[in-house]
């Protein structure tokens, strides 16, 4: 005998038939509110070992307050820090509401931002999603064009400033983990360019060296750096002792932690010590603010004054040693107090010797922060002809000759 429950839930599920099928219901867009150590969101999976590089972890929609309309999400994924070893990565996607109206599918860019820090808080998926992100006018105007963008934290669960496979690996993974988000929008004929200045031009430039070794499978229209530290022995010795000497104290935190090996700890003596403890968490501004005409000198024992395992561990994470297959873009000021100039063009000529396609341009006149904004229009230019193919690129030292200002 049909029971009368039986028979009211076989008349729901005839009247759901009819009506057609049901909407599945949206997630919750986030706010952000919780600082990444203390979001479950950015604690990696037990399994994470068996991912493979690249693949997607979680997913959510935050809400942003950028002045373009955007749909926006923070992946995770599997990547792998400076060992090789399983690390899960986080990548902010931001798709532009409009429609997409130029030729093919809609194109990406991985948008390296100079984090520079030594703390999660800092990560600029936390400050995309609470508005607190220090630098994003480029974005703003990438998202302008219609691209996309993907903005990596490529410092990884360790807040490693300056540490140059494990933020190599973090990009192209999180190229990898955009491809593989459905709800984006972005595919296998998604044409991708990268883009980072300073910090993120180091970053941009190992993820430009690493992809034809570490993922063949990605191909990029072209990469722009600006301002980059390719050389670090050169550009530490340039800021130790100076106003900058914040970046110095803050690479010597974020090394102890993703080098351990190199034991970075014995060179120090008391007072070296409690500086780098103080630095734990402290985002860029806060480093400079506190550690302005730092010496390394004072802070090493006089038994480690000709230890030479941090200029080891520097130049082990120096651009230079294998050249890109992507077309690049490096500009730079000629006057820049941060980053000397000079060690960017002995990477230029170390690409071009390794058969890369290097675009150059070095403004007579500039400081490091101007020049980011200064070039921010020529970078993007060079980015939109990659991109779209409306321009062949040859490699040349173009000197001042585009983008005059």
């Amino acid at each position: 005998m049909i029971s009368r429950l039986a028979v009211a839930s076989a008349l729901a599920v005839a009247t759901a038939a009819a009506a057609g099928p049901v909407a599945a219901e949206q997630p919750p867009v986030v706010t952000v509110s919780v600082v990444p150590d203390q979001d479950p969101f950015y604690a990696p999976p037990p399994d994470i070992d068996s991912l493979r590089n690249g693949q997607v972890v979680a997913g959510r929609e935050i809400s942003t307050t950028l002045p373009v309309s955007v749909r926006a999400w923070q992946v995770s994924y599997r990547t792998n820090d400076s060992h090789g070893d399983a690390e899960l990565g986080v990548t902010t996607l931001l798709v532009p509401t409009a429609p997409w109206t130029g030729l093919g599918s809609r194109p990406a860019v991985s948008e390296q931002i100079p984090e520079d820090s030594t703390g999660t808080r800092c990560a600029p998926s936390y400050g995309i999603g609470t508005g607190t992100l220090q630098s994003g006018n480029q974005i703003a105007a990438m998202l302008a064009q219609g691209w996309a963008v993907a903005v990596p934290d490529f410092e990884g669960p360790k807040s490693a400033f300056l540490t140059g496979p494990q933020s190599g690996h973090a990009i192209l993974d999180g190229v990898r983990a955009a491809g593989g988000f459905t709800p984006a929008g972005l595919g296998p004929d998604t044409r991708w360019a990268l883009d980072g200045y300073s910090g993120g031009a180091a970053a941009t430039g190992w993820a430009a060296e690493l992809q034809p070794t570490y993922a063949p499978d990605l191909a990029f229209a072209g990469a722009a750096i600006g301002g980059v530290p390719a050389s670090l022995p050169a550009v530490m010795n340039n800021v130790d002792g100076g106003v900058f000497s914040g970046f110095l104290v803050g690479v010597l935190v974020s090394y102890q932690r993703e080098f351990p090996e190199a034991r970075i700890d014995e060179l120090l003596n008391e007072r070296g010590r409690a500086d780098t403890a103080a630095a734990n968490d402290l985002c860029v501004i806060e480093l400079l603010i506190r550690y302005p005409f730092w010496r390394l000198a004072a802070a090493i024992t006089d038994g480690h004054r000709d230890d030479t395992r941090l200029t080891e561990v520097l130049q082990q994470n120096s651009l230079g040693g294998r050249a890109p297959t992507m077309p690049i873009l490096n500009y730079q000021s000629d006057t820049d107090e941060v980053v000397p100039v000079a060690q960017a063009d002995d990477l230029v000529s170390a690409w071009r010797q390794g058969g890369a396609t290097v675009v150059t341009i070095r403004d007579p006149h500039g400081e490091h922060a101007q020049e980011a904004s200064q070039r921010q229009a020529t970078a993007q230019q060079f980015l939109r002809e990659r991109l779209t193919g409306t321009d062949s690129v040859v490699g040349a030292d173009l000197n001042r000759a585009v983008g005059q200002r």
